[in-house]
């Protein structure tokens, strides 16, 4: 196996908490560079959560409730939009564009595309959080408490 580069950490920042629609949506960001994203991914991203929440989230028992990622990579950017349904899933969906292009995101789910080590943090926060908030605070899940939890680290 060939490795382009040694592994370097990476900025996750909470950004805001986004009212799309009914849904109240987390929404962090990955930076390759360690900067500020490009506020055109930023906004590509928005509206992308905005579709796919549109078009899936209705045919799901979701709690109006989930969290995106918007990461900007070494070579392109990925866009993970996320939410939770039937107690205890994840629907998860991705999206990218090439790094001269960033609001051109391209659905890539149905490839199989899933997430990166990068990405995966964020999604394993999401999870532990969720557990700790909905199943475990059986018989009065806590849905705000898990939208209180941000994740803030170099990973």
């Amino acid at each position: 196996m060939k490795l382009n580069e040694p592994y370097r950490t990476r900025q996750i920042r909470f950004l805001d908490l986004w009212t799309i629609g009914d849904f109240r949506i987390k929404a962090y960001t990955i930076s390759y560079r360690n900067t500020a994203l490009d506020p055109s991914l930023i906004a590509a991203a928005r509206s992308t959560a905005q579709q796919r929440l549109e078009q899936s989230a209705p045919e799901s028992n979701h709690y109006n409730v989930g969290f995106v990622g918007i990461h900007e990579g070494r070579d392109g950017n990925f866009v993970f939009v996320d939410w939770w349904a039937d107690e205890n899933e994840l629907h998860h969906h991705v999206y990218v564009s090439a790094a001269a292009t960033p609001a051109a995101l391209e659905y890539r789910t149905p490839t199989g595309l899933s997430a990166c080590a990068w990405d995966l943090r964020v999604i394993c926060h999401e999870r532990d959080q969720w557990v700790e908030a909905v199943p475990k605070g059986y018989p009065e899940p806590n849905i705000n408490a898990y939208l209180d939890t941000r994740l803030e680290t170099d990973a």
